[in-house]
């Protein structure tokens, strides 16, 4: 037994001394039709049909985007060479988003499509800090962890703000605004 203990604290040592490459990819999924999610694509928009879910009658809203992000992570020790592979995805659920019958308009689906762009702003950010932290071979999962648990309340924040202020979208003013700031953020970002 303390020659495997003996092992494995020199295993980990080592480790921790190796060189670490981390690698964090944007991951462009293509379901098949007749799936159950989408995934976020600058040249894809959401239509009314992609909405699948059962309206909540006693709702104010007139329609709910149920969207999020993720990562697939994986890590391997080699030839005293510690490889962090992070691949991250944006996407829409469209059995858990819903329109309310009757009331599908362009300006609606403007409105809802803009919660789907706040969660790829969120999950470029999320990317942003990825890049930025430092990993080694003991930290990874605590940091992957971290920075995704800071990233989804700040994508948590971010909707919470666009519906607060524009009122679920019904003030038009507010709700041009959001979309020139929208926009102007998905202008700048560049997905690798």
């Amino acid at each position: 037994m303390k020659i495997a203990f003996t092992f494995w604290v020199l295993f980990f040592t080592i480790a921790g001394f190796a060189q670490t490459t981390v690698k964090i990819q944007w991951v462009q999924h293509v379901p098949a039709a007749s799936s159950d999610t989408i995934f976020y694509s600058p040249n894809r928009k959401l239509s009314w049909p992609d909405f699948k879910g059962i309206a909540d009658a006693k709702s104010e809203a007139i329609a709910i985007t149920a969207s999020g992000f993720g990562f697939i992570s994986g890590v391997k020790y080699k030839n005293g060479k510690v490889n962090i592979d992070i691949a991250v995805y944006c996407y829409f659920g469209k059995s858990s988003s819903w329109v309310k019958s009757g009331r599908e308009s362009a300006y609606a689906l403007n409105h809802e499509q803009h919660h789907f762009d706040i969660t790829y702003i969120a999950t470029s950010l999320f990317m942003q800090k990825l890049k930025a932290a430092s990993f080694t071979w003991e930290n990874y999962n605590d940091v992957l962890n971290r920075i995704y648990s800071e990233s989804s309340k700040q994508l948590e924040k971010m909707q919470n703000d666009y519906d607060g202020q524009t009122k679920n979208g019904q003030l038009e003013t507010v709700q041009a605004s959001w979309n020139k700031k929208v926009e102007k953020q998905l202008a700048t970002l560049v997905t690798n």
